[in-house]
């Protein structure tokens, strides 16, 4: 499941600090790493001499060495490439081509705009590839990051249950806790009403299926490995942010480190969109995310 990873890198500080957890996770896992670096091929095509060209494709070997330099001192060897095309497509098709099955990727990169924002490489990548996406918020790039408690939210879909292995393998490395998370949202769940708020019957109704879901994903993960510690919760939300501010907020209260979801759940039907929960919790979550999709 974590064999091989692709780490694509831009040379900014955010993608450096990506490939920093990236590393020590595979080395945790043992993992083979290919890191890549994409020379925009719009770019190259406003380029007017060989001269301009031919630096760009150096700023792309100068972001690979340091990568090369800082995977030396983890102890763990990587394999690096320079190619051209669309960043977001190339890194899609190359982690296709070298069997990959987990893409580390910062959350914004040099074209990012602002810290609540994902950038647009990094969007590309989580609507296009079927590969898992590990996605690293800003930090502190000395920061190691041990995965203590670990955070599965599941609706009860079989899109967001699709990420309860991957949660429970890296659990099981590190030992970690798991805690699994159905948010309740009452504002959606508004909708079933044209007036009169809410009945209790069908909050609780909500909440019943709720706890099926968790203890479903809990048996799972049990499965996995019967040592380690699992926590279900269910929790309401009246946030118009919906299930992902519920997410937040459990993240915050229970110190999480790293939360692993599916890309979509019930409410998103297009096969190829990442789903509004996953979407907003990847731009206000200070802690990793790990996306998956459901394989089609």
């Amino acid at each position: 499941m974590y064999d091989h990873f692709l780490i694509p890198v831009d040379g900014s500080d955010e993608a450096t600090h990506a490939a920093r957890c990236g590393l020590e996770l595979a080395r945790a896992f043992d993992a083979t790493v290919d890191v890549l670096y994409v020379v925009e091929r719009r770019t190259l095509r406003l380029t007017e001499t060989a001269a301009e060209r031919e630096r760009l494709r150096e700023r792309g070997e100068e972001a690979l060495a340091g990568i090369e330099e800082l995977a030396s001192e983890l102890g763990h060897p990587v394999t690096t490439e320079l190619t051209e095309g669309k960043p977001a497509v190339r890194i899609g098709e190359y982690a296709a081509e070298r069997n990959a099955d987990l893409v580390v990727i910062g959350r914004q990169g040099t074209t990012g705009l602002g810290k609540r924002l994902l950038g647009g490489v990094t969007e590309g990548v989580l609507y296009s590839s079927d590969v898992p996406v590990f996605v690293v918020p800003d930090g502190e790039p000395t920061v190691e990051l041990d995965y203590a408690r670990i955070l599965v939210p599941t609706d009860g879909s079989e899109n967001a249950e699709a990420a309860t292995p991957y949660g429970a393998a890296v659990a099981r490395n590190y030992g970690s806790e798991v805690h699994v998370l159905n948010v309740v949202d009452l504002q959606a769940a508004g909708g079933a009403f044209s007036a009169g708020g809410l009945e209790r019957e069908f909050v609780e109704r909500l909440e019943a299926e709720g706890r099926e879901a968790v203890e479903r994903v809990a048996d799972e993960v049990a499965d996995a490995d019967p040592d380690l510690a699992v926590h279900t919760a269910v929790e309401r939300t009246t946030s118009f942010e919906g299930a992902a501010a519920g997410v937040r907020e459990y993240v915050a209260e229970n110190d999480v480190d790293l939360v692993v979801m599916g890309s979509r759940g019930r409410s998103n039907l297009g096969r190829g969109l990442l789903g509004s929960v996953a979407s907003t919790v990847l731009r206000t979550v200070d802690v990793p995310v790990l996306v998956v999709k459901r394989a089609s």
